[in-house]
Order: structure tokens, then sequence, then C-alpha cells
């Protein structure tokens, strides 16, 4: 997730739809696949799967290359005309242009250094304005690739808009991966297939029952559901002592799915506590802490965020 300076309401449609296009232009040319996404006006979410490193011959560097120049200038044919010669006489300058090419795929800093940096270049020139665009460096969650922590998250971040006030249903906001898949576009619906492909979705119409099951509850079949007020929900957690459904949590803002830094089954995120260490020199381990606030199907996170987990 990844927010503007200050917070400014800056996008509306028309940029919505060119960031909604720019992250699938990079994320073909990165070699990753986007699960969904949530464009809102002043931030947005994309769920990433990262495949294991596997070969990339030449053509294919060529054709994801190609990917970011849709619209080609001169110069920028002659230089894809010099690295496609340069790659078939093979030898040095070759192997420079693999390293140099294959360095920004398969890997989400580099993903969203050049979502950013390009919508930033776009939308400076379209609107007049200079300097940065970005608030700060995007935060991540490294989340399980499969089963409720995949789901989880897919459904927390379709439900943006709905927790925004902005549709009662997910399916009625056109810049979300949900949408998209309800619309028929082929990434979105192979997207969502993928997070539900371990309930055996093999099929579009059988993963978007299972999402809108998760999404609405018990009462999937009706068009939307109230919106869970943080007071309201903390009044239930706190003074009530009781639990939300999953379906009235993922209705509030859960700093979990944006602060947590790793989400998933207790092994899982136990799987990590090492490295996760090691990357921001701490003097000793971090703890596995069980997601709280109601029945999450055994999801866990690192980060155990000790203020409020809603707002």
């Amino acid at each position: 997730m990844t927010r503007t300076v200050n917070g400014e309401l800056l996008f509306k449609d028309r940029e919505k739809e060119i960031l909604r296009k720019m992250i699938r232009q990079v994320a073909d040319f990165c070699g990753v696949e986007v699960l969904t996404f949530c464009i809102m006006s002043n931030h947005f979410h994309v769920l990433l799967c990262v495949p294991d490193g596997a070969a990339v011959s030449d053509t294919e560097l060529m054709r994801r290359y190609k990917v970011l120049y849709p619209k080609p200038t001169k110069y920028q044919e002659a230089s894809v005309g010099i690295m496609q010669s340069q790659l078939q006489a093979g030898g040095d300058e070759a192997d420079v242009i693999r390293r140099k090419l294959l360095a920004r795929m398969g890997d989400v800093s580099e993903f969203m250094k050049a979502v950013k940096q390009r919508f930033s270049v776009w939308y400076n020139r379209s609107h007049q304005r200079y300097g940065t665009l970005w608030a700060e460096r995007f935060k991540s969650v490294l989340v399980e690739g499969a089963g409720n922590p995949l789901q989880t998250m897919a459904a927390y971040i379709d439900l943006n808009p709905v927790r925004a006030g902005l549709v009662d249903d997910p399916k009625d906001y056109r810049f979300c991966g949900y949408a998209e898949a309800v619309a028929g576009a082929v990434e979105a619906k192979k997207g969502l297939i993928h997070v539900w492909s371990d309930h055996g979705a093999k099929r579009i119409d059988s993963a978007l029952r299972a999402h809108r099951s998760l999404i609405f509850g018990k009462r999937a079949s009706e068009p939307g559901l109230p919106e869970m007020t943080r007071k309201r929900a903390l009044q239930v957690l706190d003074q009530e002592d009781g639990q939300l459904p999953k379906s009235v949590m993922l209705r509030c803002r859960v700093r979990y799915f944006t602060d947590g830094a790793i989400l998933g089954s207790a092994e899982f995120v136990s799987g990590f506590t090492g490295a996760w260490q090691m990357d921001r020199g701490r003097k000793h381990p971090p703890k596995v802490n069980a997601m709280q606030g109601g029945d999450w199907g055994g999801l866990a996170v690192i980060q155990g965020l000790r203020r409020q987990v809603f707002g």
C-alpha cells in the first residue's frame, strides 16, 4: 500500500484508470501476477504473487521490455533494435543487458518503484506540477500464498471502497480487482481464481461465489451490508467482550493488513522471524502474534500492534 503526499485526494477517474493500466503493464514486465488491487483517491493497494525465479529467455525479456513502451518513440524503437542485436550476438554486452533487465523483475520493491515513478512522471506532466507525489516508501505485508491468509487479504483490499462509504458492494466500484472480475476482465478473473484455487475454484463463477461469501458472510445473497463503524466495533470487542464475524471485521480498518509485516498461519509466520530480525537488525527475535478482534481462522502476524488494531 502507498499513499499520496499529505494524503491529498489527487486521483479522479482518469488518474485511477491510468494508474490501473500502469499496474498491469509493470506487472507484466516484472513477471509478477496481480491477484487483486484497489485504487482510491489518495492511495492504492495491490496484492501480488511473485513466482519463483525461473529462467527467462531473451525473447521473453524483449517482449516484457516492449510492454513498457506501447507507443514507442523513434529513439525507443532504435534502442530496442540495438538491444535485440546485442542479445543475438551474445558476449559481455548481452550479459549486461540480461542482468540489468532481470534485476528489475520478480521483485515487489522493483515493481512498486517502477509503478510509482512512471505514474509520477505522467501525473506531473498532465497536471503541470513538479515534486514528489508519494508520501513515503510503500508499506508491505508478506502474505502466505494460499488459503485463508490470501483470501482474507484479497477481500480486505476489495472492500476498501465499502469502508470509505463509496459503495455498498465492491462490484460497483470500477477500480478494484473484484469489480473487474465481475465485469469479465481476463487478468482479474485469473487473479481471483488463483486466490481461491485451493478451494477447488477452477472457474470464475465458483471463485466469485467463494469471494462474495467471504465478503458478505451469511448474508452473501443480499446486495450489501451496513458498514461497521470503528466506534461500534470497539464497543463490541472491549465493552461487551464479544467477537465480530469476519465479514464485519473486514469492513473496519484493520491495521494488521497494512502494518502486520507478515501474515499467515503461526507456522508460516514463525518461519520468517529469523530473516525479519536480521533484516531489521533487531537484538531479539520477534514474537508470533495471533490476530485479535474475532475469529480470524488462526491468522497470525509478526507485528503485534500494541495500539488499536481497528482504525
